[in-house]
């Protein structure tokens, strides 16, 4: 039987599991990808919105981020260890749970100084955009911490998505006078992108779904295909929103070589990657 050559095979050795280099490593596991994340893109999105963010705003917001992430998987943590079932938690809650006397006041520290950052510089009107994003962010913690029956409306890697870019976003909105609706196109895809990288790592990291990625390759390919033919359509009369999206769409092509590839990475290389391949709009800031 003639077999056929598989082009991504091309990309590493046969038998090859990779890891991720040490530094890239602890970025994932001290949880400092997800604040990278939310600070490139609150950078991004405000030049391309021109807008000038004060430096505040991307430090208060990875360090709100950061505090988000943390308190989530320590509590994670502390749930499973209550019912017994580490064999539950990754690496990421092992870490965190294993340094806890470290990060835990660390992270008093760094609430400590966004509450600083808040009452110090932020504008009242923000404060109170900010709040509603500050209880939405309670309501999704209520709901997955909380011993109740309380759910959400959304699904869980949705809400997550929205919550996150509406963070990234609000900075720049806030600090222009109308918001265009090719801009609006750029926060809709990036929240699918968002929700493409939650669902992603949920899928991947499901027990007992060896073949759990299969569904990935057609979402991250129709959304970068979304992102490119709205780069097309609005490259001439607003160049700036169409090179996002660009940078959009190559961070969903590499969502899809992931999971094309998720069986010679190892788990940690995966997740890490995962966040990495959301700092493509970076580039953007160069320009």
């Amino acid at each position: 039987m003639q077999q056929t050559l598989n082009p991504l095979a091309l990309f590493q050795p046969m038998g090859r599991i990779l890891d991720a280099p040490g530094p890239l490593r602890l970025w994932h596991l001290s949880s400092l990808d997800a604040p990278t994340v939310a600070a490139a893109w609150s950078l991004v999105f405000a030049k391309t919105a021109g807008v000038r963010l004060p430096a505040w705003v991307p430090v208060l917001l990875a360090l709100v981020t950061w505090c988000v992430y943390v308190s989530d998987r320590l509590l994670d943590s502390r749930c499973a260890l209550l019912a017994k079932q580490v064999h539950c938690l990754r690496q990421r809650h092992n870490f965190h749970w294993q340094h806890r006397r470290v990060i835990f006041p660390l992270a008093l520290a760094a609430a400590s100084i966004s509450a600083w950052l808040v009452f110090s510089f932020m504008p009242g009107g923000a404060r109170e955009r900010n709040a509603l994003l500050a209880l939405a962010g309670a309501t999704y913690f209520f709901s997955v911490h909380a011993q109740t029956k309380f759910r959400l409306l959304l699904p869980k890697e949705l809400f997550v998505a929205v919550l996150f870019t509406a963070g990234c976003v609000l900075p720049t909105i806030g600090r222009t006078e109308a918001v265009s609706s090719a801009f609006l196109v750029v926060i809709a895809f990036f929240a699918g992108l968002a929700w493409l990288n939650c669902y992603a790592i949920e899928r991947w990291e499901s027990v007992g779904e060896p073949c759990s990625g299969s569904q990935i390759l057609p979402a991250a390919g129709l959304l970068a295909m979304a992102g490119l033919l709205g780069a097309i359509v609005l490259f001439a009369a607003h160049s700036s929103e169409a090179a996002l999206l660009g940078a959009g769409a190559a961070s969903a092509v590499l969502l899809a070589l992931l999971d094309a590839i998720r069986g010679r990475l190892t788990p940690l290389a995966l997740r890490t990657a995962a966040d990495l391949v959301l700092l493509t709009p970076l580039a953007l800031l160069l320009r």
